[in-house]
């Protein structure tokens, strides 16, 4: 019986669209060390419908990726979304993290951010919050690439701290 309402429930979800909805909140976040620039090169996937709920949750305001004409206030919104979700630290300092932009598809948004400039680190830690003002359910899987060396690491609400020694 529990294998047939396994084998429905799959059915149910494979036959609506994601946009529609899907049965997990999830994204990730990539922070990179390029060693040229002595950045962070920081790129964060998530569902584009569960972003737009996020912001309309957070500054009261419907928006749609999809819609050219609200690109302006999408880039406001993330600009001040990304400041409150995401911390970077490097070495016991605190880096300024740059807003560079985003890309959307069909299902997918990815935000694109820079820290400033930094020499390679030991220690990164970061605080990545995403989506958790709109799912007490959301995962984020965060990877730290630091000199070709790649951690990785699951992040489950309520925990947003990740800690990597290089």
């Amino acid at each position: 019986m529990q294998k047939l309402l396994v084998v429905f429930v799959f059915l149910l979800f494979s036959s609506v669209q994601a946009k529609e909805i899907h049965p997990y909140h999830v994204g990730s976040v990539e922070f990179k060390y390029n060693s040229t620039s002595k950045t962070f090169e920081i790129s964060g996937k998530f569902f584009l419908d569960d972003l737009e709920n996020a912001l309309k949750e957070k500054y009261g305001k419907a928006v749609h990726f999809n819609d050219p004409k609200y690109k302006q206030e999408i880039n406001a919104f993330l600009i001040k979304y990304c400041e409150e979700y995401l911390k970077l630290k490097v070495d016991n300092h605190f880096l300024k993290i740059n807003y560079v932009g985003y890309e959307e598809d069909q299902e997918a948004v990815h935000i694109y951010l820079e820290s400033e400039k930094v020499t390679a680190p030991k220690k990164v830690e970061t605080a990545v919050s995403f989506l958790y003002n709109l799912f007490d359910d959301q995962m984020n899987i965060i990877h730290i690439i630091v000199e070709g060396n790649r951690k990785s690491q699951k992040l489950n609400y309520p925990d947003r701290y990740l800690y990597q020694n290089f």
